[in-house]
């Protein structure tokens, strides 16, 4: 099962860092031709020369799927490149701090575009050939789209939407043979929260905190999600779909604190 992607393509968001950048370079290892997207055009460079490393194929497409041009213009690249795609896997995200009370709409607006608006038009674009190849869809949430926590309102809000989409769209296409699944991390370490506004002293103590509200005892790594995108998108998840992954160290089970 080294390469049981050979001959598959797939299309990534937010592939320059984090979850997307793993699950970028796992379906390399297993043989898939690599359609990569990121803003950032040096990570993207970057990535693109560690593909090449592996021995995939890998077209890079820089890109801010915020803006609705440049997201509806991803999958038709994508396609013109590799003449379709078979896994479409949606790891962009973006989070900031923010309640009921003080969240901006500007902020607002920024999550819900970036974490639920963008996935809806990739997903839109990309079915025609996902239902011609009878691909499959994997959408990366967050705990937070399960469970309420404080402090994060929109971001919340976005990831609860795309568990709804995830679920209708697997509903809907289901007799069509496309799947869509999502997964839904505890925290991870990778670059969103600092992103998001943490300074590294703050993100440092984010991460020591996160070791008691997770019960597992750590925070997770990119590349065990990755792992986790990677199953749902094989063969060997075929009966799976409309389901919503927990992968988080058991933080889903416990009280907000």
């Amino acid at each position: 099962m080294d390469k049981e992607f050979a001959s598959k393509i797939l299309l990534i968001t937010g592939a320059t860092s984090g979850i997307g950048k793993a699950t970028a370079l796992r379906f390399a290892n297993a043989g898939a031709s690599i359609a990569a997207v990121g803003r950032n055009e040096t990570a993207l460079i970057q990535l693109k020369e560690q593909i090449d490393e592996i021995g995939a194929q890998s077209v890079t497409i820089s890109a801010d799927i915020s803006l609705e041009a440049e997201a509806g213009n991803v999958v038709s690249k994508a396609i013109e490149h590799f003449g379709g795609v078979d896994v479409l896997v949606n790891a962009a995200g973006h989070i900031s701090s923010g309640t009921i009370e003080n969240s901006s709409l500007e902020a607002w607006d920024a999550m819900l575009n970036i974490n639920l608006r963008a996935v809806f038009i990739l997903m839109q674009k990309a079915l025609p050939t996902l239902l011609e190849r009878r691909g499959n869809i994997v959408n990366v949430s967050s705990v937070t789209g399960l469970r309420a926590f404080p402090g994060v309102l929109a971001y919340c809000v976005s990831k609860a939407g795309l568990d709804q989409l995830t679920r209708c769209a697997a509903l809907e296409l289901a007799a069509r043979g496309v799947r869509v699944n999502a997964v839904n991390p505890g925290v991870v370490v990778t670059e969103i929260h600092k992103r998001g506004g943490m300074s590294e002293e703050q993100y440092e103590a984010f991460l020591e905190h996160s070791k008691q509200t997770h019960p597992l005892g750590r925070v997770g790594q990119p590349a065990e999600i990755a792992e986790l995108i990677f199953f749902l998108a094989s063969e060997r998840a075929s009966w799976i779909t409309g389901a919503t992954y927990s992968i988080d160290g058991g933080r889903a089970q416990t009280c907000a604190r």
